[in-house]
C-alpha cells in the first residue's frame, strides 16, 4: 500500500478508536469530555489551482485549464460546547492531492529551460504549458457554528506538509531573451519546444485558511464544501525565476459520515 495512504488510514483508525473507547465506557463518561464529541470520516475532490493574485502583466491569456482529478480522504474530531451545542472546535487530518494543467500565452515571463541538454535562463515570450501536482498531509484547526440541526459552518487555519511536489512543463511557439528582456534572442517555432522543471523549488510546508459548510442530507451522511486559500507562495522564497507569487486556491467538494 502507498505510504501516504497508510498514514491517513492510521489517522482515521486512531479517530475511530477514540470513539469506540468512549462508546465502550458504558455511559460512565457521558457527563465528561466525551459527551459532546463528534467524529467524521470524509472524502472528496479538490478543484482549483495555483494562481497569482492578481493576474500579472506577464500572463497575457489563459488558453486552457484542466483541474485534474485531485482526491482527498480524511477524518475530523469536533468538540461542541454548551447545552445548545451551537459552537464548537475541532482538529482534522487528511491526505489530499492538488494539481492542474494550464496553457497560457505570456510575455517577458521568467523562465529557465533545458534545450538539447543546455540550461537557458531569461525572459520567455510565447506559449507555456504547466503541470502542477502536489501530494500533501493537511491538518486543519477549525471553529464550527451550527446554524440548524442540519447545517454547520466552519472556518480556521490549516497546516500542510507536501510529500511529493511537481511543477514542470514546456515552452513553444515563441522566443527566449537570455538574462533579461534585451538579451540574446533564441527562437522556437513550429514543433520546436523546450522543457522546464521547477519541482525541487516548491515548498514542503504551507499554510492557509479554510472556510466551508456541511449539510446533513440523510441520517449520518453529510455533503461538504470547503474553500482552501493558501497564504504563502508555493515556491521557496529563494526561488526568483518566476517573478510573482503563486497561491494554491481550491474548492473541496465531497461527503462525510458522522458518528
Amino acid at each position: 500500500m502507498n505510504t501516504y495512504y497508510k498514514i491517513i488510514l492510521s489517522a482515521i483508525l486512531f479517530v475511530t478508536g477514540i470513539q469506540a473507547e468512549a462508546a465502550g465506557s458504558g455511559g460512565q463518561d457521558t457527563k465528561g469530555f466525551f459527551r459532546s464529541l463528534e467524529y467524521e470520516v470524509n472524502a472528496g475532490t479538490n478543484i482549483g489551482g495555483a494562481t497569482p493574485m492578481p493576474l500579472p502583466s506577464e500572463i497575457r491569456e489563459i488558453n486552457s485549464y484542466n483541474p485534474e482529478l485531485n482526491l482527498q480522504i480524511g477524518a475530523t474530531v469536533r468538540k461542541w460546547f454548551g447545552n445548545d451545542t451551537r459552537w464548537g472546535a475541532g482538529v482534522g487530518v487528511r491526505f489530499e492531492t492538488k494539481g492542474m494543467k494550464t496553457r497560457a500565452t505570456v510575455k517577458n515571463y521568467g523562465m529557465e529551460i533545458i534545450d538539447n541538454g543546455k540550461t537557458l535562463k531569461g525572459r520567455w515570450t510565447g506559449k507555456v504549458q504547466t503541470r502542477y501536482h502536489s501530494q500533501q498531509l493537511v491538518v486543519p484547526l477549525t471553529g464550527f457554528c451550527r446554524l440548524s440541526r442540519r447545517v454547520v459552518l466552519n472556518a480556521g487555519p490549516y497546516l500542510s506538509y507536501a510529500f511529493s511536489n511537481e511543477f514542470d512543463g514546456y515552452v513553444s511557439d515563441g522566443y527566449l531573451r537570455e538574462g533579461d528582456p534585451t538579451g540574446e534572442k533564441i527562437s522556437f517555432s513550429g514543433d520546436a519546444r523546450a522543457s522546464y522543471d521547477f519541482g525541487s523549488e516548491l515548498r514542503k510546508f504551507q499554510w492557509g485558511m479554510q472556510l466551508g459548510a456541511s449539510v446533513l442530507v440523510y441520517k449520518q451522511l453529510t455533503v461538504n464544501a470547503n474553500l482552501e486559500w493558501g497564504c504563502n507562495d508555493i515556491f521557496n522564497s529563494s526561488f526568483k525565476t518566476v517573478s510573482f507569487d503563486l497561491y494554491p486556491i481550491y474548492l473541496n467538494l465531497g461527503f462525510g459520515y458522522v458518528f
